[in-house]
């Protein structure tokens, strides 16, 4: 039903330049994607960690304020001071700081293979909100421009920030939406009774698991009416958690979302159908995953066994493009058709938990 692109991975971290001679790009993955004109265009998440130039120390990047780049704080490795437990993440005098740091950056295709990457950043981590980067972007066109909902990282939490740019040359930034923490937020491509809609993941500690979640806005920037959608399924391939992928479409069933599923193993791709007029109603789910790692470049990487999409596109004749991180390093592309993901969704009773 399925089918990987021959390409694949069509992006990779060679693919694209560093922002500075001081640091180099480890992964280049979870791609917004949204049509512009005849073009297709990927917003990619560049994770770039300091260049490493004398093993004796530890180097650890933080964005500045301004938005004017990247300051590499360095620290040697015998300090007591430095906690190297988890190569992830440095503590340092009792903050914790990343090992790597992420900008947005713009790729575009008239195939929707080969893609002409920016050589610069198109967006960089700016404010106090961001000191540790900016992740994970999905674009939605609504109302004459598009806007790019993303994760905003900082020792203050991992909060959700909305960028609006009518061509993707002029950005607003409209500041946090989502408050810590939470991520996997996609704003729908149109309103629904009057109002926005978006999808979100709050992050749960202590009860309750990571559940899908919708919200409901009358200017995108103050959201409320918050109701649970679906959570995981134990025992299945989205038992552990759960999140929004590319943004939702909709079809002549509903909105129809490919959304991620974890099982404590591995990171797949689902597809959940929502009533057109009750987006936070489940009318089906896939009770098996659309995608799920097998290729060596899903199985090994940064992060290894994971699929991850943030960007879908729908073509006039019905296919439907999935861009999708492949272990937190690379871009692949898998295609179908929305009629096909339609058929193997799985009913779910009307009033029965997602």
């Amino acid at each position: 039903m399925i089918r990987r692109n021959p390409h694949n991975p069509i992006i990779t971290p060679a693919d694209v330049p560093p922002s500075s001679p001081e640091m180099e790009v480890i992964g280049a993955f979870n791609a917004g994607a949204v049509k512009v004109g005849d073009e297709i265009l990927l917003l990619l998440r560049v994770a770039e960690r300091p260049v490493s130039d004398d093993p004796n120390y530890v180097a650890f990047p933080v964005a500045r304020e301004d938005g004017e780049g990247v300051e590499i704080l360095r620290v040697h490795r015998d300090s007591p001071e430095i906690d190297l437990s988890d190569p992830r993440s440095v503590r340092y005098r009792g903050d914790l700081y990343l090992t790597s740091i992420s900008h947005l950056r713009v790729a575009r295709s008239r195939d929707g293979v080969r893609f002409h990457i920016d050589p610069a950043p198109t967006i960089l981590p700016s404010g106090r909100y961001e000191e540790y980067g900016i992740e994970d972007p999905r674009v939605t066109y609504l109302e004459g421009r598009y806007l790019i909902v993303y994760t905003s990282v900082s020792r203050r939490g991992v909060t959700v920030s909305l960028i609006e740019t009518p061509d993707f040359t002029t950005f607003e930034r409209l500041g946090v939406i989502f408050p810590p923490e939470n991520k996997n937020v996609a704003i729908f491509p149109a309103q629904v009774g009057g109002r926005y809609v978006a999808m979100h993941r709050p992050m749960s500690h202590g009860l309750g698991s990571p559940n899908i979640w919708l919200a409901y806005s009358t200017d995108l920037r103050h959201w409320g009416d918050h109701r649970q959608v679906m959570g995981p399924r134990r025992g299945m391939w989205d038992g552990v958690r759960i999140g929004a992928g590319g943004v939702p479409f909709l079809t002549p069933e509903g909105w129809l979302a490919i959304y991620h599923g974890a099982d404590g193993q591995k990171y797949s791709l689902g597809g959940v159908l929502l009533d057109g007029e009750k987006p936070h109603v489940v009318l089906a789910r896939s009770q098996e995953p659309l995608l799920t790692p097998e290729e060596s470049y899903e199985t090994s990487g940064f992060f290894h066994n994971a699929v991850f999409t943030c960007g879908t596109v729908v073509e006039p004749d019905g296919t439907l493009r999935i861009y999708y991180g492949a272990s937190d390093e690379s871009i692949a592309l898998a295609e179908t058709t929305v009629d096909a993901v339609l058929r193997s969704l799985e009913p779910v009773a009307v009033g029965a938990a997602g």
